[in-house]
């Protein structure tokens, strides 16, 4: 696994065009010059270990009404793509409690692996805390899976 480290996230990104001040986005990067699309199939070429946690989440939230199926369309990894373009590739997906993507972006030089989530009520607010310990460890492996 190459050296991963927290970044701002580029100015170049899409998500820029969706953030707003309350919004939670993180951003981590790793050195590599190829090209998004390898970037994103690496990143999102999840270990057992987290096809596991998905399916624990799943059990979890069926409960709370919220979704399980990922839509449909092309997907990398366990998401849908939502847009791209030469540089990023966007994943992610809209449910009641909140709305999230995955931003995987190249510059030649990094690769950055970025979370935006949109927190629609309680419920948002109390799943995104709950997972944030997972995301962290997901995301900077992610990312550090690109070479």
């Amino acid at each position: 696994m190459g050296k991963v480290s927290k970044a701002s996230l580029p100015p170049q990104s899409m998500l820029h065009g969706i953030k707003q001040p309350d919004d939670f986005l993180d951003c981590y990067r790793c050195e590599t010059s190829i090209d998004v699309d390898q970037a994103a199939k690496q990143a999102m070429d999840f270990p057992l270990w987290v096809t596991w946690l998905m399916k624990i989440r799943n059990i979890a939230v069926t409960p709370f009404g919220l979704r399980t199926d990922l839509g449909e369309g092309e997907t990398i990894g366990f998401f849908p793509i939502v847009q791209r373009n030469d540089t990023e590739i966007i994943l992610g997906f809209d449910d009641k409690h909140l709305d999230f993507r995955i931003s995987i972006l190249t510059d030649g030089k990094h690769a950055y692996g970025a979370t935006w989530v949109r927190r629609h009520n309680r419920l948002g607010r109390m799943y995104l805390a709950m997972i944030m310990p997972f995301h962290v460890l997901i995301m900077r492996n992610a990312i550090g899976r690109i070479e």
